[in-house]
C-alpha cells in the first residue's frame, strides 16, 4: 500500500494529541513524534478529497504549518517492529511482540501490531487496561468495538470472559487482530470487520470501545441499549477536554460513572447501566 506522510510542525504537546484524535477520523494510520513535529501518515487512496488545512480548522488548528510528501514503499512491519519494546501495564498486563522474550507477567499477550491501533503503548490503551482490571470477566460476555490489534479482546479472554466479540472496520485492523487471537491461542473470540451494521441486538455484559470522541457519541446510545442491568461500558480514545461531553452523554442514558483514568492528555472512562 502507496502512503502520504504529513508533517505538523508544532512542538506543543497538547495540539499533537488534539491532532491524533482529530485525523484518526480521516484514515490516518500511524504517527510518529519529533522533537519538532508530529509526522502522521495515511493511505493515499484515502486522501483524493481530503482538504487537510479545513481539517485543521474544526480544532482551531489552522495556524499549524504542515508539509506532505508521497513515501516510499516499504515493509511497514518491519518498521513497527523496530519501534516496538515490550511493556509492562500496573503491574500485571505484558505485552510484547513475537520477537520478544517471554515476560514475568500475570497476564502475557504476544501482540504483533503491523499497522493496527494498540500495543498498549499508547495513554488509551494502557488506560483501558487498567480499567479493565478493576472489573470481572469471568463468564461474562464482552464487546470490543474497534478492536485494531485485538488486544483488549485478548485480554478479555485471558481475563475469563466466555464470549467475546471484536469488531473493526479496518481490513488490515481485523486481519491482525484475527491473528494477534490465533497468536495467542483464544477461543472465544470472534473477529469481524464492519461497524456499528454489525453490532448485534444481543446483550453484552461489558463493552469496550477505545476509538474516538464521535465515535463514541454516535454509538454510546446503541451501546447502551445492549447492555443488561448492571452491563459495564469501558470508553478511550478520547481528550481530556472531552471528558465533559462524554459523560453528559453517558448520563442522559442513565449511565452512571464507576471509574477514570487520566494518562497524559487522555481519558479513559468506566460507566455501569443501572
Amino acid at each position: 500500500m502507496i502512503y502520504t506522510g504529513f508533517e505538523f510542525f508544532t512542538k506543543d504537546e497538547v495540539e499533537r494529541s488534539i491532532l491524533i484524535s482529530l485525523l484518526d477520523d480521516y484514515h490516518f494510520e500511524g504517527y510518529e513524534e519529533t522533537e519538532e513535529s508530529l509526522k502522521a501518515f495515511v493511505p493515499t487512496e484515502k486522501i483524493k478529497k481530503l482538504n487537510v488545512a479545513e481539517i485543521l480548522m474544526i480544532d482551531d488548528l489552522g495556524h499549524i504549518r504542515f508539509s506532505s510528501s508521497q513515501i516510499e514503499d516499504k515493509n511497514w512491519n518491519e518498521e513497527w517492529e523496530k519501534n516496538f519494546e515490550p511493556i509492562m501495564i500496573a503491574g500485571r498486563v505484558g505485552i510484547r511482540a513475537p520477537f520478544h522474550e517471554p515476560l514475568n507477567a500475570e497476564l502475557e499477550l504476544v501482540i504483533e501490531p503491523k499497522m493496527s491501533f494498540g500495543t498498549g503503548h499508547h495513554a488509551t490503551t494502557a488506560g483501558v487496561i487498567e480499567l479493565m482490571l478493576q472489573e470481572d470477566f469471568k463468564g461474562r460476555s464482552v464487546l470490543d468495538f474497534g478492536s485494531g490489534t485485538g488486544v483488549l479482546a485478548i485480554l478479555a479472554e485471558k481475563m475469563g470472559a466466555a464470549k467475546v466479540l471484536a469488531i473493526d472496520h479496518e481490513e488490515w485492523a481485523f486481519n491482525n487482530c484475527v491473528e494477534n487471537v490465533e497468536r495467542n491461542e483464544c477461543t472465544h473470540i470472534q473477529s469481524f470487520r464492519g461497524s456499528d451494521i454489525l453490532v448485534p441486538e444481543e446483550k453484552f455484559d461489558i463493552i469496550l470501545a477505545n476509538i474516538n470522541r464521535n465515535v463514541i457519541l454516535d454509538m454510546i446510545k446503541k451501546w447502551n441499549s445492549i447492555l443488561p442491568h448492571k452491563g459495564i461500558l469501558i470508553v478511550s480514545g478520547f481528550l481530556r477536554n472531552d471528558e465533559l461531553d462524554i459523560k453528559q452523554a453517558a448520563e442522559n442514558l442513565g449511565l452512571s460513572e464507576r471509574s477514570v483514568i487520566r494518562k497524559e492528555d487522555w481519558s479513559a472512562i468506566t460507566f455501569s447501566r443501572s
